[in-house]
This record gives C-alpha cells, sequence and structure tokens, in this order.
C-alpha cells in the first residue's frame, strides 16, 4: 500500500473516510501534544488541547483546502487552542521542562540541571502566550520563520519582532544561569 500524504488524507477524511482521520491522528498526536505540552508545562490540559484540535480539524474537514502543508494547518489550530487556553487561565509553574534527557550520572549535575530547567520553565511560562508559542515553534519544533507565520496567523515580520522579544526577556530573566 503506498503511503498518503497527509493533505491526500485529509481530502479522504473530508469525503467521510474516518479511517483517513485515524491515521492523521496516529501520526501527529504526539506532535500536537508534545507542543500543547511544552507551552500549557501540564501533560493533562496538553492532552485535552490535542484532542481538542483533532476535534476541530475533523469537524472543519468539509472545508478544508491543502494551501499548506497539514502540519503547518495543525500548528495553526494548536497555537491558537493553547493562546485562547492561557488567556482563560493562568500560566502553570512546573519544575520540568517535557523530554529532557539526562545523560548525566552524577546526582550534583542532575540537581543543578533540574534547577536551571525549572528556571527556563517559569521564564517561558511568563512570557506573554505569543511570544511563548514563537519560541516553542522555533526552538522545540524546529520551525523556519516562514511556517511560524503561517501557523501563527501573522507576517515573517512579525514572528522577527516575537522571537526578538521573547530573546531579550528570556536573556534578562536567566542571565545568572551558566550553560543556556
Amino acid at each position: 500500500m503506498t503511503l498518503m500524504k497527509d493533505e491526500q488524507l485529509m481530502l479522504r477524511v473530508a469525503e467521510g473516510d474516518l479511517g483517513a482521520f485515524n491515521e492523521i491522528v496516529r501520526r501527529h498526536q504526539r506532535t500536537a501534544w508534545r507542543i500543547a505540552h511544552r507551552f500549557l508545562g501540564d501533560p493533562t490540559e496538553a492532552e485535552d488541547i490535542a484532542q481538542e484540535a483533532f476535534l476541530r480539524i475533523l469537524a472543519a474537514a468539509p472545508r478544508y483546502k491543502p494551501s499548506a502543508t497539514f502540519s503547518t494547518y495543525l500548528y495553526r489550530v494548536i497555537a491558537r487552542l493553547c493562546i485562547d487556553h492561557a488567556r482563560k487561565k493562568r500560566p502553570v509553574f512546573t519544575t520540568t521542562l517535557p523530554e529532557t534527557l539526562d545523560s548525566s550520572p552524577d546526582p550534583a549535575a542532575t540537581l543543578a540541571r533540574k534547577d536551571r530547567d525549572a528556571l527556563v520553565r517559569m521564564a517561558l511560562d511568563a512570557l506573554p502566550s505569543r511570544q511563548r508559542m514563537v519560541v516553542i515553534l522555533k526552538y522545540y519544533e524546529g520551525l523556519r520563520y516562514g511556517e511560524i507565520a503561517q501557523a501563527m496567523e501573522t507576517t515573517v515580520k512579525a514572528v522577527e519582532r516575537l522571537l526578538d522579544r521573547a530573546r531579550t526577556a528570556l536573556q534578562s530573566r536567566l542571565s545568572h544561569i551558566k550553560d543556556i
């Protein structure tokens, strides 16, 4: 069986093919959760946001037009949901960043890394929601400026400004930490 592109699957979803929708979810559920978790800092809320994103994508499937990659469409839906959620609720401060790997067996180094991660998480949570989402999409998801602009429904110039302001704020809050 030939592997279909996400955009082709979405066109089949628009025709009522729930098997195609299941494949879309299978391919992208981890990414959706990861973005939401990095933004929100809470795994349960991240799961709720990811599920809501896929429900909205399913509901909007009849209107889907493959004008961009499906992943850009998914990022846009996740970004909107996360930013809306942040407007309604104060951010949750956690002590760890998701999916950090401990490569050091040294307990002192492990403790120092956990302290640093907690400070970085707090600094990220203190950013305005749009700046935080741009940082997550750029540095955690590896998107290019154009992709971020599409996902955030803004211009590349606006993304550059948001990143610049976020970097300045993070640098100010984290300047006392070494090795960031």
